[in-house]
């Protein structure tokens, strides 16, 4: 746990973000450009990436932009060689990239379903296996932030993909934080959870064809995220506090959460049947 501000902590640092474009992954880029840090940012949606890598830029950032379909393994190693070819050295990892589908999970098509394993689980084991050997042999000072969501904790209908995958991701990290105690790596891994921040992503999801049983719920959360939610970069600034603190749990928003922990684990342990609660 260190005693320096994540300003101090993260200045000159180098950082990759994937996802970076837009939502939860620009406020990352944002915040960690204003602590000085070095960026390369990862995107599948490449001339929007570009453009928001120009902006930062402009503000002095260095910046590397780099179109990369974290899905696909030889995409995520051409964004490794380019991290290092450029800065030489890697100090951060945000695993971020993601996508949304809706409906009943049934009805959501094989296509989707596979789109969704492929790069909201395939992307971090993919950007992991190319970064996670590389940073261990660097030796130096690491962290890992990998984004799962408040929807890793607690199950949705008419989510089953996102909560799937989510889900997974808690998995996924906990056990890399195992792994890293167990070689006493100097590389701090942390679960992010956020709850509602302002984005696009359930509009995104609706214009990619949201199934029509999901229409109102979709446009309920995406109302939520518009009127209630965090800015991106002040969830950043919030995560990038607690990770400077050395914090496992990354949780911008620990009211959400711990309004529904309890409850959650008390079902659990009383083998209480879940009871479907559709407020949002």
């Amino acid at each position: 746990m260190s005693e320096k501000p994540a300003a101090e902590l993260f200045a000159d640092k180098v950082a990759v973000i994937t996802g970076a474009s837009a939502g939860i992954g620009s406020g990352f880029a944002e915040q960690a450009a204003s602590f000085g840090m070095k960026l390369v940012l990862a995107d599948i949606a490449e001339e929007r990436l570009e453009t928001f890598a120009e902006e930062l830029r402009g503000r002095g950032a260095q910046v590397e932009a780099v179109r990369t379909d974290v899905a696909d393994p030889a995409s995520v190693q051409a964004l490794a060689n380019r991290a290092y070819e450029r800065f030489g050295a890697v100090d951060m990892l945000i695993n971020n990239a993601g996508i949304m589908a809706m409906g009943f999970s049934w009805e959501i098509p094989a296509e989707k379903w596979d789109a969704m394993l492929r790069i909201n689980i395939g992307g971090y084991v993919n950007t992991l296996r190319e970064f996670v050997p590389k940073m261990l042999e660097q030796g130096t000072q690491g962290w890992i932030l990998q984004v799962s969501s408040i929807g890793g904790l607690f199950p949705s209908p008419l989510m089953a993909p996102y909560s799937v995958t989510k889900f997974g991701t808690l998995a996924l990290t906990e056990s890399l934080h195992y792994e890293m105690a167990m070689l006493k790596a100097p590389i701090q891994v942390s679960v992010v959870l956020p709850d509602s921040v302002k984005s696009e992503i359930f509009s995104a999801a609706k214009g990619e064809g949201t199934l029509p049983a999901a229409d109102a719920f979709n446009d309920a959360l995406q109302h939520r995220a518009d009127t209630v939610g965090i800015t991106p970069q002040e969830h950043a600034s919030r995560v990038f506090a607690q990770v400077a603190q050395g914090r496992y749990w990354a949780t911008a928003q620990p009211e959400a959460i711990d309004a529904g922990v309890e409850p959650r684990a008390q079902m659990i342990r009383n083998r209480v049947n879940p009871v479907l609660n559709f407020e949002v």
